[in-house]
């Protein structure tokens, strides 16, 4: 109850606070290229569920049909205001909406689509048994996955039997000693990754 109420309260602050920024990011994206200013994504959530996630639109319409996996920063898929949304994670913003309708939370672990958690093991689904979060361990590790796929021979590969197993370890760590202190850790750290 007190993480829930904690994301209620963050979420709203942050959607009321952000709103001008959501605005101008929304203009933008509506300006630079045709398509929703919203991406919604089929992920996997809490008990296995599926649920979709709001980001804000950075690649152009149609591309997510060319690879489910974003290949560094040059990837032609992704629009110019894209890259500098990504590489600021502001195009996660729009997750302030799925914490705050309540099938997101702030801090836990990163929701994958169904493609990569038909990977997982039996023990591996204790990650489905709480709610995704917009930030966790992993990504604070993984802040610079799409270079690391970008100089792989195979992405593919390389994030199914590299990247994959050592996110799934980390949300099993975060599982493992969730409280709200951990999040506000996590909160701190992501912030500072993105700063630094």
């Amino acid at each position: 109850m007190l993480k829930r109420l904690f994301d209620i309260v963050f979420s709203l602050i942050g959607i009321i606070l952000l709103l001008p920024l959501l605005l101008l990011i929304a203009v933008i994206l509506k300006l630079e290229s045709k398509g929703s200013v919203f991406y919604k994504q089929v992920r996997v959530g809490k008990g296995n569920s599926d649920f979709k996630i709001f980001k804000f639109r950075t690649m152009f319409v149609g591309s997510d049909k060319k690879g489910l996996l974003t290949v560094g920063d040059h990837d032609p898929r992704v629009t110019k205001t894209g890259f500098f949304l990504r590489k600021y994670k502001l195009d996660e913003l729009p997750q302030l909406i799925n914490v705050f309708i309540g099938n997101m939370s702030i801090v836990g672990p990163r929701p994958e689509v169904r493609h990569y958690v038909n990977y997982y093991s039996a023990d591996d689904m204790q990650i489905l048994s709480v709610k995704p979060g917009i930030t966790d361990y992993a990504s604070i590790v993984f802040r610079n996955e799409a270079e690391l796929l970008k100089e792989a021979e195979n992405p593919e590969d390389l994030y199914i039997n590299t990247i994959l197993p050592q996110k799934i370890a980390l949300n099993k760590k975060y599982i493992n000693s969730a409280s709200l202190l951990v999040d506000l850790k996590i909160i701190t750290k992501t912030i500072l990754t993105i700063l630094g």
